[in-house]
């Protein structure tokens, strides 16, 4: 028995020894790696001509791993001057890394024709690369910078302002745009500059500026430029630059009356009477206030109307053929940008918000984006018969008072002494008050027209309106001054 565990020791003891010697055993050097491959798709084909923002697409592979991502370069080569055949390198780019197979490129096109020469090489898992870079060669024609335009505001012109920005005034508004004359080519960026500040680059081609983008102070003359790029990064060298002159209104002046009132209309040329006669009585009821004659000036510059703390325009005759010229986009574009810096409006006339949708049916809704509906914050209006029927209006009980129409200056058909054709505010958005309402006679066929607003006053967060939708003149003078002197208390115009 012992020898037979004597004999299975040795054994194991062998098959050990045995075992050691073979972990011992040196192993095979590895394999060396295996460079990637690259591979360039064949569109565009080599040597075609291409609009310089050219798209190329490759593929690559590797037998003993995996493609990690690529690189690629440019050469860009001129002609020799008066050659035809000897190209000379321009300009390259060093390898760019990218993990993606496809790539746009804007290629260096300054000359008529330029020689392109696209390399890419695929990287791998070890970090070698392809050693021999797929190539093509395209010829490029000749790209040219955009040109930019600044479309608004104009060239020394003066732009409203205040300090700050605010829920209507967001800021000095830039329009501009671009163009780029090469076929194909695009403009796809846009940049700007205020008073020799920084670059800002957006896609936008309208924007505000808001007062912390000029120097100080405000008031005066500044600069404003605009560039462009198009889709080969080419830039606008020269851009486009304008001077305005910023004006914080100073609201020095109390009143300016704009006199759109056209004396051959009717029913002034009816009894002949004058446009001095017109303005004398809107004198009289608005003392101490200056007038500009719209058929004369036209309408008042941005400056004139930044010294008024009220804005009042009138257009009493009976509009032929055509609005009253309150309701021109011209015009209004004037207008508003004074009521987005502060000022005050007060309007009235015959057919006044008629004029705004000369050409549609009424009764008529207004839109968002109008100025009734966004300025007045009016939404719908009606119009009475063309036959008089107004006698005047009932204020607003403790605020404002009564008034009547003066019959002697309507004295004729088909008025009778009464006013037509008169305005009514039958829907109105928040912040407003009806501050006159329609009167007739107890027996007029008319009733639906009774009590309806026919004026309005809406309270701002910076300006104030109020919107008459009859003409003035054609009240009794005393009763017109009385509802001058409260819509003035309620504007706070003293």
């Amino acid at each position: 028995m012992g020898k037979i565990i004597q004999r299975v020791s040795v054994t194991a003891a062998t098959a050990g020894m045995v075992l050691w010697m073979s972990c011992e055993r040196p192993t095979s050097p590895p394999h060396p790696n295996i460079p990637p491959t690259t591979k360039l798709a064949n569109i565009p084909k080599d040597n075609d001509t291409v609009f310089a923002l050219a798209t190329l697409n490759w593929s690559g592979g590797d037998n003993d791993g995996f493609i990690k991502g690529y690189q690629y370069r440019c050469f860009t080569y001129h002609l020799l001057a008066g050659s035809t055949t000897n190209w000379v390198l321009f300009d390259s780019t060093n390898w760019i890394d990218t993990t993606g197979s496809t790539v746009t490129i804007a290629f260096n096109s300054t000359e008529a024709l330029n020689r392109q020469r696209f390399l890419v090489r695929a990287v791998d898992n070890d970090g070698d690369v392809d050693p021999d870079p797929a190539e093509k060669t395209l010829y490029t024609t000749r790209t040219t910078p955009p040109i930019s335009k600044i479309v608004y505001p104009g060239k020394n012109s003066v732009v409203l302002v205040v300090d700050r920005v605010t829920d209507w005034w967001e800021g000095v508004p830039v329009v501009f745009q671009g163009t780029d004359l090469t076929k194909g080519g695009r403009v796809i960026d846009f940049a700007w500059s205020a008073d020799g500040g920084a670059w800002n680059w957006g896609s936008d081609t309208s924007i505000f500026l808001s007062p912390s983008k000029f120097r100080q102070p405000l008031n005066g003359v500044h600069t404003i430029k605009v560039t462009c790029k198009n889709n080969t990064n080419l830039i606008d060298p020269i851009g486009d630059s304008i001077s305005v002159q910023l004006m914080i209104p100073p609201f020095d002046k109390k009143i300016l009356i704009i006199d759109e009132t056209d004396e051959f209309n009717n029913p002034f040329i009816t009894f002949g009477i004058r446009d001095s006669t017109i303005d004398g009585f809107y004198a009289e009821v608005f003392p101490g206030s200056d007038s500009w004659d719209f058929k004369e000036k036209g309408m008042p510059p941005r400056e004139v109307l930044a010294r008024y703390r009220l804005l009042v325009w009138q257009a009493d005759d009976i509009p032929a053929a055509r609005p009253h010229k309150i309701s021109d986009p011209n015009n209004i574009a004037v207008f508003t940008d004074y009521l987005k810096v502060g000022g005050k409006f007060l309007m009235s006339g015959w057919r006044i918000l008629k004029s705004f949708a000369y050409y549609n049916n009424f009764p008529f809704t207004f839109q968002r984006g109008s100025f009734v509906f966004d300025f007045l914050h009016i939404y719908t209006v009606d119009e009475t018969q063309i036959l008089g029927d107004c006698l005047g209006g009932q204020g607003k009980r403790g605020l404002f008072s009564d008034f009547r129409v003066d019959s002697t200056k309507l004295a004729f058909f088909p008025y009778d002494g009464k006013l037509g054709q008169v305005n009514l505010i039958t829907k109105t958005a928040g912040f407003t008050d009806a501050l006159y309402s329609y009167v007739n006679l107890d027996n007029s066929p008319f009733v639906t027209y009774r009590g309806r607003s026919i004026a309005l006053r809406y309270y701002g967060t910076v300006f104030d309106a109020v919107v008459l939708g009859f003409p003035m003149y054609f009240l009794r003078e005393d009763d017109a001054k009385v509802i001058a002197r409260e819509i003035l208390q309620s504007l706070h115009v003293n």
